[in-house]
């Protein structure tokens, strides 16, 4: 190709080609070809022969790459076949890697599926969230062998604005679906590997005190729950009176629930610390929750507002349910902070559901209930040697230290 002559082309003919419409080939010199189709779509080839055959390959479209653009590379690209590699047969390899690459939306599903009974369905759905509001918008097309240690800082700085809870957690789902392209050999290097909370997101903040709800304020918050709505109310109630968790309640199904012997079955997978175990086939226990008078009559009202659901508390809208599903946690969250906000700002002190819970541990202490006995009734578990030798449930006298804690909140 040496002494190659080129320019035999003009700007003025190739607009001339064109604005005629019609199909053609002609070639500027060097191998270097400007090309027209039936349909329109003006082109440039390099045509050169490697290993004794034939080859081209496009360059580019016309006017995107004009044709002082075009003699550029089609001299660059002479110039490697001089070099002994073939231009074609390297930029096809380019495009079937670039069709094969992973990415970070691709990687990221591919560990969620394979996370699908290892990890808690509530744990997905909050690594699904984070990805779709926080990772997806910026990387979720990008090829994962291109993404950088500062693009993923860059997404967890701005999770911060919202806080640093959920900048921890979007670091936390960044860290595992990059690990997990490390496991699989779909990248040679983790960008997330030297990220660390303290320099990405600062120190812990100061946790946040569990607030106990005093006589007072229970005397002033109680009256108003119908005011929260009578599904909200009751739910509020139940979880006062018998300290279980939000999640345990809201997950309730009523074939757990015997309102004749007033007992409620809480099956380990869920409870919270149990439910992995549980599901991995451990041989985890339940818990049984003794029910006072009010309580089997909250329940009962609940019964009647379920509409034959299998579960205690059915979606709210039945149109937004695939089927029969149980309401969300968030939902008496939300409703917790609208009821608080709207009635209760300048009379008590900010609480949420859980704090029902620490409430109703606090109570139960200042009722007299034994330290052994309270603890039991919110399923804490005693610990060491008491944990081994000591089987006994305490059911009847947790059963009578709820009965009291239910004559106290009636009472209030």
């Amino acid at each position: 190709m040496r002494g190659v002559r080129v320019g035999a082309l003009t700007d003025i003919q190739i607009k001339q080609w064109i604005k005629s419409g019609a199909e053609v080939a002609k070639a500027d010199g060097g191998g270097l070809t400007f090309t027209l189709s039936k349909a329109g779509r003006a082109a440039w080839v390099l045509r050169y022969r490697f290993g004794g055959k034939a080859r081209e390959k496009t360059l580019g479209q016309y006017p995107d790459i004009s044709l002082a653009e075009a003699r550029k590379l089609a001299l660059e690209d002479r110039a490697r076949v001089q070099q002994g590699v073939d231009v074609a047969a390297e930029k096809q390899k380019a495009k079937r890697e670039a069709s094969t690459a992973w990415t970070v939306r691709q990687l990221a599903e591919d560990y969620l599926q394979k996370s699908i009974g290892r990890l808690e369905e509530s744990t997905l759905k909050g690594h699904r969230q984070r990805l779709r509001d926080y990772v997806y918008p910026v990387l979720g097309n990008t090829p994962v062998d291109e993404v950088r240690p500062i693009d993923l800082i860059e997404i967890i700085e701005r999770a911060s604005k919202k806080s640093l809870h959920v900048a921890k957690l979007v670091l936390g789902i960044q860290k595992a679906i990059f690990a997990h392209g490390i496991g699989r050999h779909i990248i040679d290097a983790d960008p997330a590997l030297q990220l660390r909370s303290n320099s990405v997101i600062g120190p812990r903040p100061v946790a946040r005190t569990r607030v106990m709800l005093s006589e007072a304020e229970l005397k002033i918050i109680l009256p108003l729950l119908p005011k929260m709505g009578i599904q909200n109310a009751l739910m509020a109630k139940i979880l006062l009176c018998t300290a279980v968790r939000i999640g345990e309640l809201v997950g309730a199904r009523w074939e757990n629930v015997d309102l004749e012997q007033r007992i409620w079955f809480i099956p380990p997978t869920d409870i919270k610390g149990k439910k992995s175990r549980a599901r991995n086939g451990e041989d985890v226990r339940g818990f049984y929750v003794p029910l006072s008078e009010p309580v089997v009559s909250w329940f009962q009202d609940l019964k009647d507002l379920a509409f034959e659901s299998a579960y205690v508390l059915p979606i709210r809208s039945r149109k937004k349910a695939i089927g029969d599903a149980h309401m969300e946690p968030v939902t008496l969250n939300a409703a917790f902070s609208k009821f608080w906000k709207t009635y209760l700002a300048e009379k008590c002190q900010r609480f949420t559901p859980h704090d029902l819970r620490s409430t109703a541990r606090s109570h139960l202490g200042r009722l007299g209930v034994d330290l052994l006995v309270a603890e039991r009734c919110l399923n804490h578990s005693l610990g060491g040697l008491m944990d081994i030798y000591d089987q006994h449930d305490y059911l009847e006298e947790r059963r009578a230290a709820l009965a009291s804690l239910a004559d106290f909140v009636v009472n209030c």
